[in-house]
């Protein structure tokens, strides 16, 4: 290998974008090209990742080019590699200011440079030679906001075909979707295999001044456990109304990818796909989490229903991974935001149609989640557990009234469809959780309990 794959070898295993940790390299190959030679330079390399299992992935890594170390940039430097002029110093150019200008100058003049190609959406105003700042929050991509008014995403793991978040934003805001912080324009990168080009970046409104659900729907929480005489419609921090209207927002966005996106109603060989994939996904966290075992044959039927079910559904384009910190509350309303799917999918796989009943799955174990994280401090209290309990069922109905009546599919309880989604989100939850924090088990855990009973 040369100095300079060495370098991306010893540091790309400890970036939080780094979706290979833990698997054995077999090797590791490294192709590049400057996007701008004033200073600091920036080049742009695609790394493909080998591992011994045969698998193979390929990262986008942007680097900047320094003559000397710079000291304010010391939690950012990636290596050095020896140059004609002596060592260049290589540091992580999404976490160095000065190199974040050049991607917005291109999209601007939509430029072509080697590989890569510019698309602004033409409709809408980028703030050209401006820096960007780096959010450090993500982990399986990397964005860049520039001042209030833009935001650059930077896919870094690269696959052939249009990124998802891309073709939806693209999609809604035609449709001129409200709920959506509008698409200014995005990036793509030739294939070195003659497959299709890969989507490296997107550049949309930046929404400031919002909060995200999450934040919005704990601080709830932790104002009702604050009140230990009070039911969660008598809290001053009742959420019941943000979560209805959620739902409407929710179903808009639904009800416009049916209406600019492909959609087809589903078939009986889609119901025994779907159960069959949530069965073989059952059996494989089984052997990952023992406590599963107690509601396995419960969730055996609970899946095997969803194949014998007659309740209609219509196959269309959805979010893929809805939860609440994927949406913002600005003064006006809700903001849905990253529609590539889960990130861990193929790509392919993020863009077949499914059925919305996935989205409102996903936000439902949101509400389960932000209703009970804090009982993980005190698991043996039952009067947090009762009033955790009721904030959740309330919050629950409240946006499943507002999806509804927003004009999206009706929402009945006793729907197999829904149930079983909403088990199958919670056997991944079981899984993750059983793999990075144990003490949180018993959150999806309890759901279980309740989704397999019935209640």
């Amino acid at each position: 290998m040369s100095a300079l794959t060495d370098m991306l070898a010893d540091w790309m295993p400890g970036q939080r974008w780094f979706g290979g940790k833990g698997r054995e390299w077999a090797g590791v190959a490294e192709e590049g090209f400057f996007l701008d030679q004033s200073d600091p330079a920036l080049s742009v390399h695609r790394v493909r990742v080998s591992y011994t299992d045969g698998a193979s992935e390929t990262y986008l890594v942007p680097l900047s080019w320094r003559n000397a170390p710079a000291e304010e940039l010391s939690t950012a430097f990636v290596g050095a590699v020896p140059g004609s002029q002596g060592e260049n110093y290589a540091y992580d150019a999404m976490r160095d200011r000065d190199a974040t200008v050049p991607w917005l100058t291109h999209l601007v003049a939509a430029s072509t440079v080697g590989p890569m190609r510019f698309h602004p959406a033409g409709v809408s105003y980028i703030p050209e030679g401006v820096p960007g700042d780096i959010i450090s929050t993500e982990q399986s991509n990397t964005s860049l906001v520039y001042g209030e008014s833009a935001i650059l995403k930077l896919f870094r793991r690269l696959e052939p075909g249009l990124n998802p978040d891309v073709e939806i934003h693209d999609a809604l805001r035609q449709a001129d979707n409200e709920h959506i912080a509008p698409l200014l324009g995005h990036i793509e990168i030739d294939d070195p295999d003659g497959l299709e080009p890969a989507t490296v970046a997107m550049l949309q409104t930046f929404v400031p001044n919002a909060s995200d659900g999450w934040r919005l729907a704990t601080s709830s929480v932790r104002d009702l456990y604050a009140e230990a005489d009070l039911h969660a419609d008598e809290v001053g921090g009742d959420f019941a109304g943000e979560s209805e209207r959620l739902g409407e927002a929710t179903a808009s966005v639904h009800a416009d990818l049916a209406r600019v996106l492909p959609s087809e109603p589903a078939d009986r060989a889609w119901y025994a796909t779907v159960a069959e994939q949530m069965t073989a996904r059952l059996e494989a966290a089984l052997a990952v989490v023992p406590d599963l075992a107690e509601h396995g044959d419960a969730l055996r039927a609970l899946y095997a229903a969803v194949a014998e079910t007659d309740e209609p559904v219509v196959r269309q384009r959805v979010h893929g991974d809805l939860h609440l910190g994927q949406v913002l509350r600005t003064t006006t309303g809700w903001i849905v935001l990253d529609f590539e799917g889960e990130p861990a999918r193929p790509l392919a796989s993020r863009r077949e149609l499914d059925t919305p009943l996935r989205d409102v799955a996903g936000m439902l174990r949101s509400f389960d989640y932000a209703a009970r994280h804090m009982l993980v401090e005190q698991p043996g209290d039952p009067q947090r557990a009762y009033r955790a309990q009721e904030w959740a069922e309330r919050n629950r109905a409240a946006f499943c009234a507002g999806y509804s009546a927003g004009g999206g599919v009706p929402l009945s309880g006793d729907s197999a469809l829904l149930r079983a989604f909403e088990a199958d989100k919670a056997v991944y939850e079981c899984v993750y959780e059983a793999r990075n924090r144990p003490h949180w088990l018993m959150i999806p855990l309890s759901s279980l309990s309740r989704l397999t009973s019935g209640d």
